[in-house]
């Protein structure tokens, strides 16, 4: 096995259950403008081309019960009625993005694979939006030195190699077994979000002993990248907002703690709308 692949885009891979915590009654001051409301949809990523050390094919989201419950649940998440919906993509490629999203409102292009396409942009459309919006956000990789660690500890590495082929099989068979509701739903649970960021707990440890911290290294990197990321979350959830973002689960694992940490916003839980 390689570990070619970062170490985000394993964790963000290593979805799966849980049940939200529903949004903190939170009031604004009386005679101010209402908190922003936020609602994190973590997913899968709908085109995994399969080149991240967990591995497993994901539920086909083309073919047509699939399109039939997607177009259903856009048309629920729209009943949140978001004032921005915010997409894992980086601000770099905005241009770009919103060109497409301009073309598909005009009837020019299909809709891809990818959720931000599935979802985000057919959410946007409902609500009128003239825009969407991107948060994903890079932070000096250091899984690099980790991994390159574990390949000359074979004791090390034993355990995390077992770990991922155990993660490929869970989620190759909850692919084949669950419905695609099913599976969102458990992507977006509690005991989901824990699995996800006890991923980076396992790993914490790597060369502790040694003094080199190369696992709480990969670890602080993955969080001081979602940090990011929620910082850019902030800057659109300016009071009166209402806020979708749509992110891979390994993400909002970790936004969803920056979410409800944060005196200044709400979370609006994103189950009853699956």
């Amino acid at each position: 096995m390689t570990f070619s692949g970062s170490l985000a885009k394993i964790t963000a891979l290593c979805l799966l259950v849980a049940t939200p915590v529903a949004g903190r009654a939170q009031q604004a001051t009386p005679g101010a403008e209402p908190l922003a409301r936020v609602m994190l949809l973590g997913l899968f990523h709908f085109n995994n081309p399969g080149l991240d050390a967990v591995k497993y094919e994901p539920v086909d989201v083309m073919k047509p019960e699939q399109q039939a419950y997607l177009v259903g649940l856009s048309e629920r998440l729209a009943r949140f009625a978001p004032t921005r919906v915010l997409l894992e993509y980086p601000p770099t490629s905005d241009e770009a993005m919103n060109q497409r999203y301009s073309d598909f409102l005009a009837g020019r292009i299909e809709l891809g694979r990818n959720e931000i396409y599935q979802l985000g942009f057919r959410v946007a459309r409902l609500m009128g939006h003239r825009r969407v919006h991107g948060i994903d956000a890079k932070a000096p990789p250091a899984e690099l030195k980790l991994w390159s660690y574990l390949s000359e500890q074979p004791a090390s590495l034993g355990p995390f190699e077992q770990m991922i082929a155990a993660e490929s099989e869970r989620l190759q068979r909850m692919h084949r077994a669950l419905t695609l509701r099913e599976i969102l739903a458990m992507t977006n649970s509690v005991e989901e979000d824990r699995r996800n960021k006890g991923f980076y707990m396992l790993l914490n440890p790597v060369a502790a002993d040694g003094g080199l911290f190369h696992g709480a290294d990969a670890s602080a990197d993955w969080w001081h990248r979602n940090l990011r990321m929620y910082a850019l979350i902030q800057a659109h959830a300016q009071p009166g907002e209402r806020l979708l973002v749509i992110a891979g689960s390994g993400h909002t694992a970790i936004l969803r703690d920056f979410l409800r940490s944060d005196g200044a916003r709400v979370e609006e839980g994103v189950l009853p709308y699956l």
